[in-house]
């Protein structure tokens, strides 16, 4: 999975990146509302883990500026403030759960794996981009209306672009959906 962390904290950023990279996650820390935002413009991530208390653009705004955009990644707000006002606030703005910190890793992870999984079941009925339909339950193409043959990676790089649709999607994010590490090519100097 690859996982966004909004923390300006060190500490606390550097210990979920080594959890999460541990657990076998891509992780990028950004430690700013505006960085953040930013990323998610050329960049899309499986879920977001979002502090609230940020320098200049704080976590509430980054989320609303997310959900105005379009973006449905879901969201984990990670943050002390833990009055019931505030936690109904973040969920109200768009967050898909709300964990108070302190919080236990093992939790975490498992609120990590509801949020997506919520995510997924939501897809239901086919995938329609422009005049492209994307039958998931079939793994059938058409094209106006024209079927469209794909192999199983074929059919899976264009199911993950077409749900990324209108937002840049990095060659390393399409590298690690393959599965596949880039190899760097050595130049022969004879």
């Amino acid at each position: 999975m690859r996982v966004l962390v909004v923390e300006d904290e060190h500490k606390v950023a550097n210990a979920l990146r080594e959890g999460l990279e541990g657990e076998g996650d891509e992780v990028v820390v950004e430690r700013t509302g505006e960085d953040a935002l930013t990323r998610l413009t050329r960049d899309t991530f499986d879920v977001i883990l979002l502090d609230l208390t940020l320098p200049g653009c704080d976590g509430l705004q980054v989320l609303s500026a997310c959900r105005e955009q379009g973006v449905e990644t879901p969201v984990v707000v990670l943050s002390a403030r833990d009055a019931l006002e505030d936690r109904v606030i973040g969920l109200d703005t768009g967050a898909d759960d709300y964990l108070v910190k302190p919080f236990a890793f093992a939790e975490l992870l498992a609120r990590i794996r509801a949020v997506v999984r919520r995510g997924r079941v939501t897809e239901t009925g086919p995938l329609v981009v422009d005049s492209l339909e994307i039958d998931r339950a079939r793994r059938q193409v058409t094209r106006a209306g024209r079927p469209v043959e794909l192999t199983a990676k074929e059919f899976d790089f264009l199911h993950y672009l077409a749900r990324q649709a209108r937002q840049v999607v990095s060659r390393d994010t399409l590298v690690g959906k393959s599965g596949v590490r880039r190899r760097t090519a050595r130049r022969s100097t004879t």
